[in-house]
């Protein structure tokens, strides 16, 4: 990539590392189409794709250039759920409507799976697995969420002891984890270009510097006034991410703007792989830092450090990511950082993405922080099939209404409570550190509820304990798997399971469980009673969907 396009790009590590792609002319003259989509981000590029698809024309509005905020600038982890717990979906719309969600969701993983394969988008380079890691050794809480996903959501899913995390994550800072087999990492930026690339062979009309001045939705034919032109159009999507203040300043007002900061070190060869011998996306932290992942063979690409405030990308990561990697991973020794940079997402109040119709004809498509690559997915699809076929699968998404994030107030306030949060995990993690030398010291078992009562250790034969799980059940019919290889895991799964909304996907089902209580309970050959179903209960929703309440 040019010096231009990469200065466009942040002078990112994936900028440096991005496939070719086309400068696009701004519109310089007027136009008429179905749909006009403002952004040309993977929510904006997913829209126009699919509406094209579906037979429609569309044009894409972009300021800059395509993918050159956060969807070219993220962690690049493509993964199951939204930034809401699902402990709290369910609370909010009930158990039925969040297994729904849940599987909508999956939908979306599927989707960029799918378009990576069949589109073969070169420079994507997608690798399996997510490993949500805990730096606590209390078990109660993760056991909650995997009883949740993988009883009452069937979720693709595994529990995993601090034993078989520290196989493959050489730390002793790391406990028991959620492993999501089906999840997976790419490069984003290219991800981006080979979007754009599939929505303009579709027929979509992508224009670049040409941002979107002013809105008329009144009518049937909705106006935009940009610089040069005037486009003409039955439906409106807002997909601008963060950048929608001067267009639509109350629709802005809706989200809280946090930038996260990503660094990639320089070549560490060996000390990387001796580290870390897991080829997945890995989380530390229940909030917004820390995310790594290994790219290019022996380089560490790690992400955090969410603040409503930005800072320096270089100091951040000379500051605190640094010495993060070094607590973690100490073996690897001093690591200097090659690239450094910021990307900006849009959060809302409650952490689930808009998704919907604000008047009629007028849609938005928006806050996607924290899982933006399966949320952008499920967005473009969801809309662009309301659009064409009245498809009202997006009102599963109703309950989260817009509401006003608080302005400067409400970014201070986010600001220290996401500093309290960190500094709140950070001493726990250090407790459970200390607990653990401890245990050690003593032959004690690694897992205990507290000082007075210790659970017993898992089975001694974990491998065993996997493979008796891992069998396919009699008169199954496998699945097929994603494999950055084009092959099928090692083992064969026996469910496939389907979306409602963008069609039959063939997903894998692991052993669902598979933490240490259900490993005992399959060694033993007893069968764990099944948890208790969360009640439905939904909470008022306050506001209709598309108008901001006003608070």
């Amino acid at each position: 990539m040019d010096d231009t396009a990469a200065e466009d790009y942040g002078r990112s590590f994936y900028a440096a590392t991005a496939v070719a792609a086309p400068e696009r002319p701004p519109l310089t003259i007027d136009l008429d189409v179905d749909v006009c989509v403002i952004g040309a981000g993977l929510a904006g590029l997913t829209t126009a794709l699919e509406v094209a698809r579906l037979g429609w024309s569309v044009a894409v509005l972009e300021a800059k250039r395509v993918a050159w905020s956060a969807s070219g600038r993220n962690c690049g982890f493509v993964l199951p759920g939204f930034a809401a717990d699902p402990r709290t979906v369910v609370e909010r719309v009930g158990l039925d409507r969040a297994r729904r969600l849940w599987t909508l969701s999956e939908a979306g993983v599927a989707y960029v799976r799918t378009l990576v394969r069949e589109r073969e988008l070169p420079g994507v380079q997608p690798a399996r697995g997510w490993l949500d890691v805990s730096k606590s050794d209390g078990v109660d809480d993760m056991d909650e969420t995997l009883a949740l996903l993988a009883g009452e959501f069937g979720a693709a899913v595994e529990g995993w002891p601090a034993e078989q995390v520290r196989e493959l994550l050489k730390s002793d800072a790391y406990f028991h984890a959620l492993h999501f087999p089906n999840a997976f990492h790419i490069h984003p930026l290219n991800y981006a270009f080979g979007l754009a690339a599939a929505a303009e062979a579709a027929g979509v009309r992508i224009f670049e510097g040409t941002p979107a001045r002013e809105i008329d939705p009144a009518g049937v034919r909705k106006r935009i006034a940009t610089p040069s032109a005037m486009v003409r159009a039955g439906h409106v999507v807002l997909a601008g991410n963060v950048h929608m203040g001067e267009l639509m300043p109350r629709l802005a007002a809706t989200v809280l703007p946090i930038t996260s900061t990503t660094a990639v070190t320089a070549p560490l060869g060996d000390r990387l792989r001796e580290a870390i011998a897991y080829p997945g996306a890995v989380s530390d932290s229940r909030f917004a830092n820390h995310h790594y992942r290994v790219v290019d063979g022996d380089r560490l690409l790690w992400c955090g450090e969410g603040t409503c405030f930005p800072s320096d990308p270089r100091k951040v990561a000379e500051r605190s990511f640094g010495p993060a990697i070094a607590a973690v991973y100490p073996q690897l020794g001093p690591v200097e950082f090659t690239h450094a940079w910021n990307g900006s997402m849009a959060f809302a109040l409650h952490r689930m993405p808009q998704i919907g119709e604000i008047s009629p004809g007028l849609w938005v498509a928006g806050a996607f922080g924290g899982h933006g690559l399966n949320t952008t997915a499920i967005a473009g699809n969801l809309i662009a099939r309301a659009i064409v076929e009245n498809d009202d699968t997006w009102r599963q998404f109703e309950p989260w209404d817009l509401v006003w994030a608080g302005g400067t107030a409400g970014r201070l306030i986010q600001e220290g409570r996401m500093r309290v949060r960190n500094r709140r995990e950070t001493i726990e993690a250090r407790f459970a550190q200390r607990r653990d030398r401890k245990r050690q010291a003593a032959a004690l078992p690694l897992y205990r509820h507290d000082d007075d009562a210790a659970d017993p250790p898992p089975p001694a034969d974990w491998a065993e304990v996997r493979a008796v799980a891992a069998a396919p059940q009699p008169g199954a019919s496998a699945g097929t798997a994603y494999d950055e290889d084009g092959g099928p895991p090692p083992a064969v799964w026996g469910r496939r399971y389907a979306d409602p909304s963008f069609g039959a996907v063939d997903a894998p089902e692991p052993p669902n469980a598979l933490d240490w209580r259900r490993a005992k309970a399959i060694d033993s050959r007893s069968e764990e009673p099944a948890p208790e179903p969360m009640p439905d209960r939904p909470r008022p929703v306050e506001g209709r969907h598309g108008r901001p309440s006003g608070r």
